[in-house]
């Protein structure tokens, strides 16, 4: 039986959804080891780390699969399903389980989780055969490479000699496609990966050596690269050319509140300021009468509205926020807030923060959900966490563009200079502020803010 997620998944891959600054601190080896990583020991004696769960179970394929998507891609909407189904015989003539160890043979379709995944920690272990190439595929996308490294290889041309680790399927040039450095292990030896991934932010520790750090990974799918990836997806193992043995598959799911952790990081480290003490609104204008501080966040009263700002005016800049919303919550981020009228119109603009999955919100414009430019740039769907539960998010405003990045997927990357469409064909006479206030829009709603730093962007 084929499961249902995996269908799913791959009904998204051809529908995607109408991308923070790379982050400025390397995630350091000591912060995976505090959380479980410890330094590599001989494969056959590895064991999960606390809160780790092994998805391999090294007997038989029991909660996996095979599903080579690029080819079900290619499947009509209503065929997909049939086009899994008829890849398993494939599967289990292709794959064995010897002596624990995940085998393929270099053909068949790959062998896919049953079960889809989103922010994880994963560990696994291989060991492959010259000529060939492989990879790990993340919430169904390509992929983090293997390769063999050799010029006997032939692959060179695609920068093979560069190591295994990296974001294959990244553009050219960008943060993580090609690996950090060259530790894969001759032939014969088992290689060890330890992978983390919180949103699209990956990095890909090789044999205890980092070579990918907290970059963004692209979504291949998307032949524009700019929809993130998909927020749960299952994992491939590649298949390519030649003999594999995996071992060692381990896995954790990354709870919200550890992975806003693990996101920002150290604010002061990387020269963000915090502009709300969690005790007061000191600092702050505008419609104080309409906002409390509890529990260390600021909190728009019931029934009450208008905007908050800072005294303080930002011209370019990058903030990050944490937000908690009720079921049906709205409100609403001002950004280069003159100081009165409307943010959504007076100000460059507002940046809606709304509960998308509400009932009554599922007949709005585009141009109203989270994360998107009001009235003017839709952002992608689908990334917020449930109501109820703390979201990260960073928003980078540089000249006449807004970049918005929630829980690691980067949602929204717009010009605004360029949008000549509006909704309702209502002017934004305040889009081309070159600078103003920070600040919450509320709209009756108790929606929760804690944590707010900016950092200012000095072109000098």
């Amino acid at each position: 039986m084929v499961p249902t997620a995996a269908i799913e998944r791959l009904l998204a891959m051809n529908h995607p959804l109408p991308v923070r600054l790379l982050s400025t601190a390397a995630l350091s080896f000591a912060v995976l080891l505090s959380n479980g990583f410890a330094p590599m020991a001989r494969a056959e004696e590895a064991k999960p780390p606390a809160g780790f769960h092994y998805i391999f179970n090294g007997q038989d394929l029991k909660g996996w699969h095979g599903d080579n998507p690029h080819q079900t891609v290619r499947a009509p909407e209503g065929e997909r399903e049939q086009a899994i189904a008829k890849q398993q015989e494939a599967f289990k003539k292709h794959w064995r389980v010897e002596s624990g160890e995940l085998v393929n043979d270099g053909h068949g379709p790959y062998a896919t989780t049953d079960q889809d995944y989103g922010d994880i920690e994963f560990n696994i272990d291989y060991k492959t055969v010259a000529k060939a190439d492989s990879g790990i595929y993340l919430r169904g996308t390509p992929q983090v490479q293997i390769w063999d490294t050799t010029k006997e290889g032939g692959k060179w041309d695609r920068n093979a000699d560069k190591g295994s680790g990296g974001l294959f399927n990244n553009s050219k040039g960008a943060a993580g496609q090609l690996p950090l450095a060259l530790v894969d292990k001759p032939f014969g030896e088992w290689n060890r990966f330890r992978i983390r991934q919180i949103g699209a932010r990956t990095t890909v520790f090789l044999n205890d050596v980092l070579v990918v750090d907290n970059a963004i990974m692209e979504n291949f799918w998307d032949k524009t690269r700019q929809s993130p990836l998909p927020a749960r997806g299952p994992i491939h193992l590649q298949t390519h050319g030649g003999e594999i043995r995996w071992r060692n598959i381990f896995l954790r799911e990354i709870p919200a509140d550890e992975a806003i952790k693990l996101l920002r990081g150290d604010d002061a480290q990387q020269g963000f300021t915090s502009v709300f003490d969690g005790k007061s609104l000191a600092g702050w204008a505008g419609a104080v009468n309409d906002y409390e501080v509890r529990d260390g966040a600021i909190v728009c009263k019931p029934g009450k509205g208008g905007v908050l700002f800072t005294k303080e005016e930002y011209a370019d800049f990058v903030v990050r926020v944490e937000f908690k919303l009720p079921p049906g919550g709205n409100n609403g981020l001002a950004i280069r807030y003159p100081g009165e009228g409307r943010s959504a119109y007076s100000g460059m603009t507002e940046l809606q923060v709304l509960d998308n999955d509400a009932e009554k919100y599922s007949k709005l414009d585009p141009r109203q959900y989270h994360g998107s430019v009001y009235g003017m740039v839709p952002a992608y769907r689908g990334y917020l966490r449930p109501a109820g539960t703390w979201n990260y998010q960073e928003v980078t405003v540089i000249g006449s563009t807004i970049r918005v990045e929630l829980n690691g997927s980067v949602i929204l990357n717009a010009d605004v200079s360029k949008v000549t469409e509006f909704k309702g064909n209502a002017p934004h006479p305040g889009k081309d502020l070159k600078s103003g206030h920070f600040g919450f829009a509320g709209h009756n709603d108790p929606v929760m803010f804690r944590n707010i730093a900016i950092k200012r962007i000095n072109h000098e």
